[in-house]
């Protein structure tokens, strides 16, 4: 098990007292907890997990993951910059949207100024649907870049170096 995927499977198996599993799991196609996500009576069939409580403890953690992935979605996804309203979009007047996002202002300008110029974030319309949830966050892309490089340094890592690059020797 090299790869991370069957790795985080293996320590949720192992949470659920349950690795004996792991060898069975990976063998069907269910080496990441996205897939898992996935997983209901057939599969657990086809990997082999007949005993009850076994099925059980299974269903209750897939819920449980289920359940944590609605409650972090928003946390996941971002736009790097401000979006026009679809309105202008599908109206013909692209022209005018880039000329307004040429304008707009760096990411040290104060939010107030934004939301007085823009009418709001953009992305306030789009989550009204996805009940309680945080507010979509939208980072230009020079500030995104400093943050990723920023959290890369924190976190002691080079993306040049394996296991995130592989050299071609040439």
């Amino acid at each position: 098990m090299t790869s991370n995927g069957p790795v985080i499977v293996y320590e949720w198996l192992k949470t659920l007292q349950l690795s004996q599993y792991v060898e069975s799991f990976v063998d069907n196609g269910y080496d990441d907890l996205e897939v898992c996500k996935q997983i209901g009576d057939p599969d657990l069939d086809a990997i082999g997990v007949y005993i009850p409580h076994h099925r059980q403890r299974i269903h209750d953690a897939v819920r449980r993951l289920k359940e944590e992935a609605k409650e972090t979605a928003s946390g996941l996804y971002f736009t790097l910059e401000p979006m026009p309203p679809a309105a202008e979009i599908y109206s013909g007047h692209l022209v005018e949207c880039e000329s307004k996002l040429r304008g707009s202002k760096s990411w040290t300008e104060p939010i107030s100024d934004r939301v007085g110029r823009n009418g709001g974030y953009i992305g306030a319309q789009r989550n009204l649907t996805l009940g309680n949830r945080r507010e979509l966050m939208i980072y230009p892309k020079l500030k995104l870049k400093i943050m990723i490089r920023d959290k890369l340094i924190r976190d002691g890592i080079n993306l040049a170096k394996p296991p995130y690059s592989n050299k071609v020797s040439g």
